[in-house]
């Protein structure tokens, strides 16, 4: 029977996936593809990036679109992933291939893996919470679904990464899903009367979970971080050996899949990239730290690494997100923290009292907004820092009051999945002596869980009486402002973390470009493309690079018609320019000047 209140539910969940998705779609085809995405499109179509696997093409004097686009075979897509890709993301790169075999070549194209898996996150999250959270009680656990949904839905790292063609939306996805089928199982295991016939659970659920094991590793080597934190788990909780053998076995028929790709795949030469780049990066935190092009390398001592972990953390958590440059002073965090720290206490000192002295009721917002005359930068941030100390409070109160001795597991689970993906990063980054790979892109298979959390401390807040809810709920009120200003960021390309730009990127010139040659070239004519300038660090694996730069034309015939014999060449001199010659009177007409543009990015290679 369908009631009132489940109506509204579903009406609700209808809101917040139309927001999502609104969210993710809007500019997304604004600016045009960056490096990394640029990478996407020609691995995606099995071209290596510089043409080691089109030297027929490139290495003759001139070359026409129709040359280019000739049939690709699988080994050129296993050697445009090793060279371009380290060989990594198969599954996500054989993804956006068949995406754009359906809806063609553009940068909104490119981008809608992104949208559709970001979109769909939201709503795998809603079934999530609703399947594992019943122990709350229906109407408590869709609460909380519908507030976990509401959060992924707005938050800034998953609404800048639909907007960007790369895999890790995909991979936050599987990975959440990859948790669902984990639950399952090990509920199936705790509870044998769900699947009578064997006490380890049904085998689809094992074969579901191995399988998306399998897709969530070839979309990303780095979600293996994931299924490190439910194999801690089992260690913890796990008292069955039948299913102990079962997930054994699982793991060993997908690991077995996976190492086919490292021996015979784009993944041979995985890890001896890896540690030739571990290598590289931890010579210019030794030697040049501060002076590279891929910005500041440090060594990796604690110090450093506290550093570059403080933000990562803070970010994760939409109540903190922004307030790692607030933390960057001493005196001011700590102020923060301890006025937090002293607010909490009042709080969890009456919390339970049947009555409240009236200093409390000044006390709570008092201690928050004592501080404000004497933060030196930015105020706003503290005050946000101060009262996310007692809204963490409210998160381990909800689970305090709430789960059972029977639900410790599962909370177990969530904080793990929250913490371990980026403690792995910060202990590799110490491996490998230098702090390049403290990004917060690398970590985020755990934001959907930081969601739920949130969402608990969100519910609490709903429930707590008013005294401790609306100071708190004033706090975060102004950090929704924060967040809302980080999406104009975000949408004008002007949020360096997200978006990798400081500066608004321009619309994609090499698509321009292309309407402008198939609308105007003639029989006679020759496409001349720049030879642009490289910084070659390293030649790992074989020599990929050619005597010139091909990049450029590599990605104007993307969009130029795959039967076309247009008649093109590599101008030597000339640096930046894509220039159309006329035949019969020579003129020279430039289709488009790439100097100086934000869109055309610094090409390095480490690889």
């Amino acid at each position: 029977m369908v009631t009132k209140s489940s109506r509204f539910s579903s009406l609700l969940f209808g809101l917040i996936l139309l927001l999502a998705i609104g969210l993710r779609l809007y500019r997304v085809g604004t600016y045009g593809i960056y490096f990394d995405e640029k990478a996407t499109l020609l691995v995606s179509q099995s071209i290596v990036m510089e043409g080691y696997n089109q030297r027929d093409v490139f290495e003759k004097t001139y070359f026409t679109p129709a040359e280019f686009w000739k049939p690709k075979t699988f080994t050129d897509f296993m050697e445009a992933d090793t060279r371009s890709d380290i060989g990594n993301s198969p599954a996500y790169y054989a993804v956006v291939w068949g995406w754009l075999k359906l809806f063609g070549m553009s940068d909104t194209s490119l981008r809608m893996p992104s949208v559709i898996f970001s979109t769909l996150l939201v709503g795998l999250l809603v079934l999530f919470v609703r399947r594992h959270f019943q122990f709350l009680g229906e109407a408590r656990a869709n609460t909380l679904a519908l507030l976990s949904a509401f959060i992924a839905a707005i938050e800034p790292f998953f609404v800048a990464y639909s907007h960007i063609a790369r895999n890790y939306p995909m991979t936050f996805f599987l990975t959440l899903l990859s948790t669902h089928f984990f639950l399952l199982i090990m509920e199936r295991v705790r509870q044998p009367s769900l699947s009578p016939k064997s006490s380890t659970g049904p085998l689809g659920l094992y074969l579901a979970y191995g399988l998306i094991f399998v897709a969530s590793v070839f979309s990303h080597y780095l979600t293996v971080t994931v299924f490190l934190c439910h194999g801690i788990y089992a260690l913890l909780f796990l008292r069955n050996g039948r299913a102990w053998m079962a997930l054994g076995l699982t793991a060993a028929v997908g690991l077995g899949f996976v190492s086919l790709w490292f021996l015979f795949g784009g993944g041979q030469y995985t890890f001896f990239t890896l540690n030739y780049q571990a290598q590289f990066y931890r010579n210019i935190a030794l030697t040049n730290p501060t002076g590279s092009p891929f910005g500041l390398i440090l060594p990796a001592t604690i110090p450093n690494i506290a550093v570059r972990a403080i933000p990562i953390f803070a970010d994760l958590f939409m109540p903190t997100n922004g307030s790692g440059q607030a933390m960057t002073g001493v005196r001011n965090s700590v102020l923060a923290l301890m006025l937090g720290l002293a607010t909490t206490g009042i709080i969890h000192r009456y919390w339970s009292a049947r009555t409240v002295p009236v200093w409390v009721y000044v006390a709570v917002p008092a201690l928050l907004l004592v501080g404000l005359p004497f933060y030196s930068v930015v105020p706003d941030r503290l005050l946000v820092l101060s009262g996310a100390v007692p809204f963490i409070y409210l998160i381990g109160r909800y689970v305090h009051d709430r789960f059972g001795r029977a639900e410790r597991p599962l909370i177990t689970l969530l904080l793990l999945l929250t913490f371990i993906p980026t403690l792995f990063l910060l202990f590799m980054a110490w491996r490998s002596g230098h702090t390049f790979g403290i990004t917060q892109r690398y970590s985020g298979f755990s934001f959907p869980y930081v969601c739920v959390l949130v969402a608990m401390g969100v519910q609490q807040l709903i429930e707590a009486r008013w005294w401790v809810a609306v100071p708190i709920a004033a706090v975060l009120l102004l950090q929704l402002v924060h967040i809302v200003q980080l999406l104009g960021a975000i949408y004008a390309d002007e949020a360096p973390k997200y978006t990798y730009f400081d500066r608004p990127r321009i619309a994609n010139p090499y698509w321009q470009a292309a309407q402008q040659l198939i609308s105007t070239y003639q029989p006679g004519d020759t496409i001349l493309y720049p030879n642009k300038k490289r910084v070659i660090y390293s030649q790992v694996i074989d020599k990929t690079y050619t005597p010139l730069s091909l990049l450029d034309a590599q990605l104007m015939n993307v969009y130029l018609p795959k039967t076309a014999t247009y008649i093109q060449r590599i101008d030597p001199l000339e640096p930046d320019k894509i220039i159309l010659v006329k035949g019969r009177s020579g003129e020279r007409i430039t289709i488009f000047d790439l100097k100086g543009s934000t869109y055309r990015d610094h090409q390095v290679d480490t690889a």
